[in-house]
């Protein structure tokens, strides 16, 4: 198949669209799916396994919607595995929000994690976690300790230190060719709480927690003082609070072991270290010229994610990664492609700003602008539509005629202001249109309900055109999807410092439609 192949597709001379079935074909064509411009997930997951075995996760889908316990899970074992790859136990999660992924990394996974929003309300969100966490870790870890399904507590201390893991080609040479060294970093991951993405849980849930660690806890006392103790010697001091006795009858700990554990409690309380923790929340606004150094104060070697950063956050977590010679890997899904700043939208060629989109230098030379509208579409959702879930058409057709009022009646064609949702909170279009006015900050004393209703009347029957081109902006998302996401893709094969990068669908579209992850690893010496 070629360009030739869909040149009917359009009319030559009028450029209207005049076969429907065959705009389809092409636009599927020219999916991400479609282009073979993919890595597999499992093909990543294989070649950076080495000689570790799978690991038990903790179950989050009770303690999150189904979309953000997907996404949690699917991301954190990649982004495991990559740092285990590159031997680091740092990583940084640009545009955090309430802490999900981050928090679960620190975990399940026992990285440190610097978790970076430019809210400062999810970023003290987070911190409130945190701390809950840390009052009720050893109960709810030794809850986790109790159910045989997650007793991997051998497993765990057995886990070898890879010396080189020596992984199969990712369809590049270079990531088979990297010999990146890969460390130990004694993970807990089987006993982590997973209550921690949600609230903590009420009063009679903890009193029988209470009494099913006393229960467990005399008859496993000996395993628990030998097993679950050595678990808790991984943590920070202060990332445990301490049960007394009339709480869990854990057994008597040996003089030594208690005077370890005193003293670094002691060296906890007294020290403001970074160290006191797992995961850190941060509240900093991130551009391309952010230096990563002046936020995080202990830098070292780190992988760089971001779970559905927004606009130009995706594009400059790329330049950050690229820039910086500490970030040794990233993997990062974009989303909000409607909030890209782009260089030639208004076809001025400025080259002192950094623009979302282009980014690649081969997009740059052609001068490639996508435009708000293509940008809006590349964010609806095929695979949802496709299994059911429709277009919200009468919201998208009372937006339409209030385009058309604000027009004809007061003149704008353009605005900084936002309706925003207020379809859901109006009762009749009548009702859309005041409120959205108000929003506006238009004077709606001088539109009578009579001409706002012949408005109406005048476009109702209109209704199925706006639903059959909202379908066809549908059908048309994922290539200008593919289009961004390979201008990010292109732009660091650009790159001289960069080993292996990729493109990843690590989401079910229809849970998580920006579904698509960048990914890369530097070459050892950079």
């Amino acid at each position: 198949t070629d360009d030739a192949t869909f040149s009917n597709v359009f009319c030559e001379n009028s450029k209207k669209l005049i076969n429907v079935h065959l705009f389809a074909l092409a636009a599927k064509y020219y999916s991400v799916s479609h282009l073979g411009v993919c890595t597999p997930l499992e093909e990543i997951l294989e070649a950076l396994r080495g000689d570790n075995q799978g690991t038990t996760g903790i179950k989050t889908d009770e303690f999150m919607n189904n979309k953000k316990s997907h996404e949690v899970q699917v991301m954190s074992e990649l982004v495991d595995k990559i740092a285990n790859y590159c031997g680091i136990k740092q990583v940084v999660d640009i545009g955090s929000g309430k802490g999900y992924l981050s928090s679960f990394l620190s975990m399940q996974y026992n990285l440190k994690v610097y978790g970076i929003d430019s809210s400062n309300t999810n970023t003290s969100g987070a911190h409130e976690r945190n701390r809950k966490l840390k009052k009720h870790w050893r109960a709810y870890q030794s809850r986790a300790r109790a159910n045989p399904e997650s007793q991997r507590l051998e497993k765990a201390n057995d886990r070898p230190v890879q010396n080189e893991i020596k992984c199969k080609a990712i369809n590049e040479k270079t990531l088979n060719n990297s010999s990146l060294q890969s460390q130990d970093r004694g993970t807990t991951q089987d006993f982590i709480p997973s209550c921690v993405f949600t609230e903590l849980a009420t009063s009679e849930t903890s009193k029988q927690t209470e009494i099913d660690l006393v229960a467990w806890s005399q008859s496993n006392e000996s395993k628990f003082s030998e097993e679950a103790l050595a678990i808790l010697n991984v943590l920070p001091a202060d990332a445990v609070e301490i049960f007394s006795s009339s709480q869990c009858n854990c057994g008597e700990l040996c003089e030594e072991e208690k005077a370890q554990r005193k003293m670094a409690s002691i060296k906890a309380k007294a020290s403001k270290s970074s160290e006191s923790n797992l995961y850190f929340p941060l509240t900093s606004y991130i551009t391309a010229e952010t230096e990563l150094g002046d936020i995080i104060t202990d830098l070292e070697d780190c992988i760089m994610v971001g779970l559905h950063t927004c606009g130009d956050l995706a594009a400059n977590t790329l330049r950050i990664f690229t820039a910086k010679p500490e970030i040794k890997a990233v993997c990062s899904v974009g989303c909000c492609y409607h909030l890209l700043s782009e260089q030639y939208e208004n076809q001025e060629d400025c080259t002192e700003e950094v623009w979302g989109f282009p980014m690649c230098q081969y997009l740059k030379d052609k001068g490639w602008c996508c435009g708000r509208n293509a940008r809006m579409s590349a964010c609806l959702a095929l695979e949802r539509v496709a299994v059911g879930q429709m277009l919200p058409t009468d919201s998208l057709f009372y937006r339409a005629v209030l385009q058309v009022i604000i027009e004809e009646i007061y003149g704008v064609t353009k605005s900084d202001r936002h309706v925003g949702k207020i379809f859901s909170k109006s009762s009749s279009f009548l009702d859309y249109v005041r409120k959205s006015l108000k929003k506006l900050e238009l004077d709606d004393s001088k539109l009578p309900d009579s001409c706002i209703m012949d408005y109406y009347e005048k476009y109702k029957h209109r209704m199925n055109e706006l639903e059959a081109f909202n379908m066809l902006k549908v059908v048309l998302a994922p290539c200008i999807e593919v289009l961004i996401l390979l201008d990010r893709l292109c732009y660091l094969k650009e790159q001289d410092n960069i080993a292996w990068s990729g493109l990843v669908k690590l989401f079910d579209p229809v849970k998580s439609p920006r579904c698509y992850a960048v990914i890369a690893l530097k070459k050892q010496s950079c």
